[in-house]
């Protein structure tokens, strides 16, 4: 349920992206800011969390996390200036980011080793199930109403589930440190110095960073003759997350039985190939891409988001926050990029810039099969 409000309000502005453009008069990677800005100020605010993991409560910074973001939601649904929608976005990124870095160290604390990749894939696949209604709620009730009374209803609906996530999540038996014994710059800085750790930090911000990009843009062509789709039809597309549903509950299982980095090379060989077919003219085979891409996508999160506490001994919060501060920068920094390839190149550059991205993501999984 945190993951559903988490990841739904931080990226259902996604498929209005073009209703950006046309409103405000702006260009694909302009209008793009709008999810990079929320994703740029979940990747800061994860600095401070990882400084401060050993010391945060976990279920309290969740819980703040998304009764905050929520009531975010609804402030930029009321908001007639683009910039300080940006703004709004990068504060409600800062606050969204407790949610997942808490929940992963939750995870990792509170389950029994053995089956971590297993609850793991299946607290992604509930941010993937987010990811899917957020978008598609919002899709549906603006081509109905208008955007901000679609953004407004749904900031709404994730404050009343934040408030159902305080009653219901079971209270963390794991010990919390003392001040005294957190919060020291060096103990971060030593996650940058393991060479393993960095290779799948790497990967992270490389494979979130083509999945953000190809459902920044894919709306531009697929809006576009000759497909000429209506808003509520874009929205439709983000079916494709059941996809990500199921890998991340088969993959993150697979990965408990044959190791994280095989299960990581296939998600990265799916991504590979979905790009790919996003370049074909019909759209059932565009849309396959799509899929592909999704599929790979959240394979390749649930196998190294459960990797990550296994190439480190430090503190599991902090290893997760480090993990998800490179993957928002990846999102922030490659998912409005493909916006200049879209103007200057159309869809084929985006697919050539994406296909670029993973085939650094390629070679540091293969250096981690390799040495890890």
């Amino acid at each position: 349920m945190g993951g559903l409000v988490t990841f739904g309000a931080e990226y259902c502005v996604q498929p209005i992206i073009p209703v950006f453009t046309k409103t405000f008069g702006l260009e694909p990677a302009t209008a793009s800011l709008a999810v990079s800005f929320g994703t740029a100020g979940m990747a800061c605010s994860m600095i401070l969390i990882a400084l401060f993991a050993k010391i945060l409560p976990r279920k309290i910074i969740m819980t703040i996390a998304l009764i905050a973001a929520s009531l975010s939601a609804i402030l930029i649904s009321v908001s007639e200036n683009f910039g300080l929608i940006l703004a709004l976005r990068f504060v409600q990124g800062i606050l969204l980011a407790g949610f997942p870095a808490m929940a992963v160290a939750y995870i990792n604390e509170e389950f029994d080793s053995k089956i971590i990749g297993a609850v793991t894939g299946i607290y992604i696949a509930g941010t993937s199930v987010g990811g899917l209604v957020g978008r598609i709620l919002l899709s549906f009730l603006t081509d109905v109403l208008n955007w901000r009374i679609a953004l407004g209803i749904l900031g709404a609906i994730y404050f009343l589930m934040g408030i159902a996530f305080l009653f219901t999540l079971p209270k963390p038996q794991h010990r919390v440190e003392k001040i005294s014994e957190g919060a020291r710059l060096g103990d971060f800085a030593k996650l940058f110095r393991n060479a393993n750790l960095m290779s799948l930090y790497v990967v992270a911000a490389a494979v979130m960073g083509v999945f953000v990009c190809t459902y920044n843009f894919i709306s531009y062509v697929l809006l576009a003759p000759p497909h000429n789709l209506s808003q509520t039809q874009i929205g439709l597309i983000y079916f494709l997350f059941l996809l990500g549903t199921a890998a991340s509950t088969i993959m993150g299982r697979l990965a408990d039985k044959f190791g994280n980095g095989k299960i990581l090379l296939a998600s990265i060989v799916s991504m590979f190939a979905g790009v790919g077919l996003t370049c074909a003219a019909p759209l059932v085979i565009k849309l396959s891409g799509v899929g592909l891409v999704t599929y790979g996508f959240f394979g390749a999160h649930s196998s190294a988001a459960s990797w990550v506490g296994k190439l480190d001994d430090s503190d599991k919060a902090r290893l997760s926050a480090g993990y998800m501060f490179v993957y928002y920068v990846g999102a922030s920094v490659i998912g409005s990029a493909g916006g200049k390839f879209l103007t200057a190149f159309d869809w084929s550059g985006v697919a050539l810039f994406m296909t670029t991205i993973l085939l650094i993501a390629l070679s540091m999984c293969l250096r981690l099969l390799h040495k890890a």
